[in-house]
């Protein structure tokens, strides 16, 4: 098995990283990798990243918005978080068995003191609260399994950007469970630096192999990168592909009630409603009309400031209702 580790922690880097070692290096030879993100949400290839998240909260905290290759639900990933990768042939096991690639991170976490075991669908536990969750993505008789385990993550910020603001989604996307959630120095015996935690994971999957280390050429960081720029870095990757969706929200303002009921397609608004106790000085229509093809990316503040909103809708600005969509 070779190694690989990448020393980034741009997370738009780092999958895209995942993907060229799955899809253009040697399809016979299998790899572990190792790495880690900051300040991160991932969500799952088949969410709406609009339903996970909290846009408000991930905006003040410049967090990153990511989509990966594979299913499952939305995670935190920042520096306190390890993530690992197995990329190997499937051979003759069962499509989306995960206990076999979490037995090497629960002996590593037992040689550390931390009694943890595999949990429900795809989850490491401790005391029956989460600490890794587990996904894969299987193509071509390859299999890229990969885990987000928590050594000191700020469970807060997990809190805060997957807190979704009140709302009514309909949509056919994959919902997150929420899982209660630990940390694993929150349930050790001593604490656990990062270095040392990587060593005994390392030690549990190489056994008594040597680690043979793999560096990319210029060439393969090349060709990373521009996969990191022409997929994984763009608003149509994380959020554009989110499938036909209905969103009603709402918020009580100073100066009144705003409802919005809206239905997206691969992030752009198709029809938009607002109602509410409001006061304004123009036709809400008007405004409702030049709303629809917007889409719903960094721009949309600045696309509404040159729609006058607070004449439609008294003491609510442009950064309002776009918090209030978004």
């Amino acid at each position: 098995m070779i190694y690989i580790e990448s020393t980034s922690y741009n997370p738009y880097y780092n999958l895209a990283l995942e993907e060229f070692v799955f899809s253009s290096m040697d399809p016979k030879e299998p790899y572990f990798m190792l790495w880690q993100n900051e300040n991160t949400i991932v969500v799952g290839k088949y969410q709406n990243t609009n339903e996970e998240i909290n846009q408000e909260a991930v905006d003040a905290q410049h967090m990153n918005v990511v989509r990966r290759l594979s299913g499952g639900g939305t995670v935190y990933h920042d520096e306190g978080n390890l993530n690992f990768t197995f990329i190997v042939n499937k051979g003759n096991s069962p499509d989306f068995d995960f206990s076999i690639f979490v037995v090497p991170i629960i002996d590593a976490l037992r040689s550390l003191g931390v009694d943890a075991e595999f949990s429900g669908r795809n989850d490491i536990t401790i005391n029956g609260l989460k600490i890794s969750g587990n996904s894969q993505y299987v193509k071509g008789g390859r299999v890229l399994h990969h885990g987000c385990i928590m050594l000191d993550s700020n469970l807060d910020k997990v809190k805060d950007a997957l807190n979704v603001k009140e709302a009514k989604f309909e949509s056919r996307s994959v919902k997150s469970v929420r899982s209660r959630i630990t940390t694993i120095n929150a349930n050790a015996p001593r604490k656990i630096i990062m270095q040392e935690f990587k060593d005994a994971i390392k030690k549990q999957v190489f056994k008594n192999e040597d680690v043979k280390q793999h560096f990319l050429t210029p060439e393969d960081e090349r060709a990373v990168e521009k996969l990191m720029r022409e997929k994984y870095e763009t608003w149509e990757w994380n959020y554009g592909s989110n499938k036909k969706y209905s969103m009603r929200r709402e918020k009580k303002f100073d100066t009144g009630l705003v409802s919005v009921d809206m239905e997206v397609e691969h992030g752009i608004i198709k029809d938009i409603g607002i109602s509410g106790d409001f006061f304004g000085s123009g036709e809400i229509n008007e405004l409702t009309s030049k709303i629809i093809g917007l889409a719903l990316n960094e721009d949309l503040v600045d696309n509404l400031e040159k729609l006058c909103v607070e004449s439609y809708i008294h003491g609510v600005t442009a950064e309002d209702l776009a918090n209030l969509i978004r």
